[in-house]
């Protein structure tokens, strides 16, 4: 067993030259990728720029070594910057870094007990509904870079896109992303236009990361203070990256181990915490980004942090000038191949309860830019959905035997507490037969709900002189009643 993970480890790292060569070039597409939306973020939080730049070269390198699904793209994101830009309001960076450390331990933790597998309570419903709620929430994140401008941005970003859907026509050697910043980047250099750079975006960084220690007391009032952020961090971080990590599994047809997704996320954020950068989690436009353009090993989740370090501090002053139309034209096109779009048709196909799912989960995200949130309400509307579906699955029949006097309950179905009153309502407490037998050969109680909906039956019958006998309890449901309502059989 062991050998066969070092195996599958090692082949994630090396697959072939075509493969590396593949993991390489769409690794660097996403790190121009992760540019503007690392800097936005990073505004978001209150932060330089250079603290959301440096988490993600901090996250992605380390993660690359640690993380359980290979070709995810992982930095400073806006989910995550959300909930921390309150705490640095309140009380700065120094705190925020505090913050980071804690969030990266709760993560481990998380990871190690295994609790990634809360993952199977999110249906597919909710994770189209995340998907296409992200994909709006890239677009939308694009709108402000087009107003208040020329003509000439939008004149770029209609090149940017011709080349990025055109030439993959021509050739596949290079991702056609790639080639879109190069070539309008070059242009503007050559042909001045009065149109956005990445200079005008925030003060890039001018050094590397250093290794440092946050600067707060360390007391249990520092503890209240960063613990609750910590721990919103951890789990906003924790839900995107899974939910991204389920993603790319639908992409490229693997599965991927989402506890160590968990632990190796934990680890990055706490580097990422050590060398002065806010905690992040997968971001799922640039990873879709990456996988969509040929990346399917660790070597490109590498290549992004390397090709960010390398970008922001060795090749600054050239990065400085690469037009912000062309950033934007690869987020609009990762926004149209991230939406999905067969799921507008499923909604006249598809049950209307998943349809609603869906819809809300959607509605949630875009309207409270929380992903958390979203994914919260779709996977809570989903529970009450099937408690529902269930609870009509439960039925109760009535029959009656004159020559004995006794009238027989047959219940079938799953009693728990969302069908356990109604159970109860189908008896008549003031039944006139001589014998009441209640069948549960057919039933299954789950929770003490239905045990003591049951029990308050067999007692109220009882309290006005009727004989009740209960049969046909499964093994499960005896025991239930042998330990919450150990009188209920007797009589």
């Amino acid at each position: 067993m062991q050998q066969h993970a070092l195996t599958r480890y090692r082949t994630e790292w090396f697959s072939g030259f075509n493969d590396l060569r593949r993991d390489v070039l769409a690794g660097m597409v996403g790190t121009f990728a992760l540019i503007p939306e690392v800097i936005a973020f990073s505004f978001v939080a209150g932060v330089d720029p250079e603290v959301g730049l440096f988490a993600s070269f901090i996250i992605g390198l380390v993660i690359a070594f640690t993380g359980g699904r290979p070709a995810m793209i992982s930095g400073a994101a806006g989910s995550v910057a959300l909930v921390a830009a309150a705490l640095v309001a309140s009380h700065g960076l120094q705190y925020l870094l505090m913050a980071t450390l804690l969030c990266g331990l709760i993560q481990i933790v998380f990871g190690l007990l295994r609790l990634d597998v809360l993952m199977r309570f999110v249906s597919k419903s909710v994770r189209t509904g995340f998907v296409n709620a992200l994909a709006i929430l890239i677009f939308s994140a694009q709108v402000p870079q087009m107003l208040g401008v020329t003509w000439h941005t939008y004149a770029l970003i209609a090149a940017g896109l011709a080349i990025i859907y055109l030439l993959p026509r021509l050739t596949t050697a290079v991702p056609s992303p790639l080639i879109c910043i190069v070539v309008l980047t070059v242009f503007c250099m050559m042909v001045p236009l009065p149109v956005r750079d990445v200079a005008d975006l925030g003060r890039l960084p001018e050094a590397l990361p250093t290794l440092l220690w946050p600067d707060v007391p360390l007391n249990l009032e520092t503890l209240g203070i960063v613990a609750p952020y910590a721990l919103a961090m951890a789990m906003v971080g924790l839900l995107e990256s899974m939910m991204t990590a389920t993603v790319v599994d639908d992409l490229t047809e693997t599965t991927s181990s989402k506890a160590r997704e968990c632990t190796g996320l934990g680890l990055a954020n706490v580097a990422a915490g050590m060398f002065g950068g806010i905690a992040g989690c997968g971001m799922i436009g640039q990873t879709v980004g990456n996988v969509r353009f040929g990346g399917r090993g660790r070597v490109s989740t590498l290549t992004a942090g390397l090709f960010l370090l390398i970008l922001m501090v060795l090749l600054r002053p050239w990065v400085a000038q690469v037009p912000v139309a062309a950033l934007v034209a690869i987020m609009i096109m990762v926004s149209i191949e991230t939406f999905s779009w067969s799921s507008l048709r499923d909604i006249a196909r598809h049950p209307k309860v998943s349809s609603t799912v869906m819809l809300a989960t959607v509605a949630v995200t875009v309207i409270t830019h929380n992903l958390a949130l979203g994914v919260a309400v779709g996977v809570l509307l989903s529970g009450v959905f099937f408690a529902f579906k269930v609870m009509r699955l439960m039925n109760v029949r009535e029959s009656y035997d004159e020559a004995t006097g006794t009238r027989t309950y047959t219940v079938s179905g799953q009693v728990f507490f969302a069908s356990a009153d109604a159970m109860a309502d189908t008896f008549d407490l003031r039944d006139t037969a001589k014998i009441v037998r209640i069948d549960l050969t057919g039933a299954h109680l789950w929770d003490v709900t239905a045990v003591g909906a049951l029990e308050g039956v067999v007692t109220k019958m009882r309290r006005h002189g009727i004989r009740v006998e209960v049969i046909g309890l499964n093994q499960a449901s005896a025991v239930l009643v042998d330990r919450h309502a150990p009188l209920m059989q007797e009589g």
